[in-house]
C-alpha cells in the first residue's frame, strides 16, 4: 500500500512539474484551455505561477527520493495544492476561468488531501 501511495505522490509531482513548465513555456495556450483572458499581464503572471508549480513538484520528487522524506516539505506542498484549489475555484466562480478549470481545481484538491495523508504515513522527524 505504501509503495503504491509513494508512486501516486511521485506521479502527481511529475504532472505538477510538467504542467508548471507548460505554463512557463506556453502560458497563452494554457490560458486558452481554461478559458481565461489572454493579455501580456496574464501571460506573464501565469508563467510565474507555472514556475512555482514546477518548483513545488520538483521539491516533492526530491523529498520523496531523499533518504529521509521531510514531513515539512510534504505539508507545504499539500498547502500549495489546497491553495491552488481555492484560487482556481474562486477564479471559476468569479468568471475568470471557464468551468473546464474546475478539473484542475479538483485535481489539486485530491492531490492536497493525498499529500496530507502521505505525510501521516511518514515517520516522525
Amino acid at each position: 500500500m505504501k509503495k503504491n501511495l509513494t508512486l501516486i505522490i511521485i506521479a502527481i509531482s511529475v504532472i505538477t512539474i510538467i504542467s508548471g513548465l507548460a505554463q512557463v513555456v506556453m502560458p497563452a495556450t494554457v490560458l486558452k484551455v481554461i478559458g481565461a483572458d489572454i493579455t501580456d499581464a496574464t501571460r506573464h503572471l501565469f508563467g510565474i505561477v507555472g514556475m512555482f508549480m514546477a518548483l513545488f513538484g520538483g521539491m516533492m520528487v526530491h523529498a520523496v527520493y531523499s533518504s529521509h522524506t521531510s514531513r515539512v516539505v510534504v505539508f507545504w506542498s499539500a498547502l500549495q495544492k489546497l491553495g491552488a484549489f481555492v484560487a482556481v475555484t474562486l477564479g471559476v466562480i468569479n468568471g475568470l476561468f471557464s468551468w473546464m478549470a474546475l478539473s484542475v481545481a479538483i485535481f489539486d484538491l485530491f492531490s492536497g488531501i493525498l499529500f496530507l495523508y502521505y505525510m501521516k504515513t511518514l515517520p516522525s522527524e
